[in-house]
């Protein structure tokens, strides 16, 4: 048997401002952009990755969540509340200081962690964590 990530998805609140960050600053293909019922799902991906995709949604994009639930999800991603994404580089402080020149929010700074990577961390423009993660070694 043969398992695979395909898909993972990140709530965004604009999608103009991630694809700005997504595609203009991470370098990740537009492969997908589409609206349906008044919501908008774009996809993006690395392209040494042209299998896996990132999904970037709506908050509440579930038509069954109430309400309460999709004014709860909206407040969540503005706190910065919601997962994030753990992306692997192969130059880690090099990575930092590219998205850092982008303006984006620094979250850490490149550490070497006791786990066996260095890695830095920043927020999205919707909020959400992004740590990018280099193997001690490579």
């Amino acid at each position: 048997m043969d398992i695979r990530l395909s898909q993972c998805f990140i709530a965004v609140d604009d999608h103009d401002k991630a694809l700005s960050f997504y595609r203009d600053v991470l370098g990740f293909e537009v492969r997908n952009d589409i609206g349906f019922e008044g919501m908008r799902w774009v996809t993006v991906g690395s392209p040494s990755q042209p299998d896996v995709e990132i999904v970037l949604e709506p908050p509440a994009a579930n038509p069954n969540a109430s309400p309460a639930d999709k004014q709860a999800m909206e407040e969540l991603l503005a706190k910065g509340m919601l997962r994030g994404v753990i992306f692997s580089t192969d130059d880690c402080d090099a990575t930092f200081e590219h998205i850092q020149a982008s303006g984006a929010e620094v979250l850490q700074e490149p550490i070497d962690q006791p786990y066996g990577v260095r890695d830095c961390a920043f927020r999205d423009p919707a909020g959400n964590m992004l740590r990018f993660n280099q193997r001690r070694g490579e």
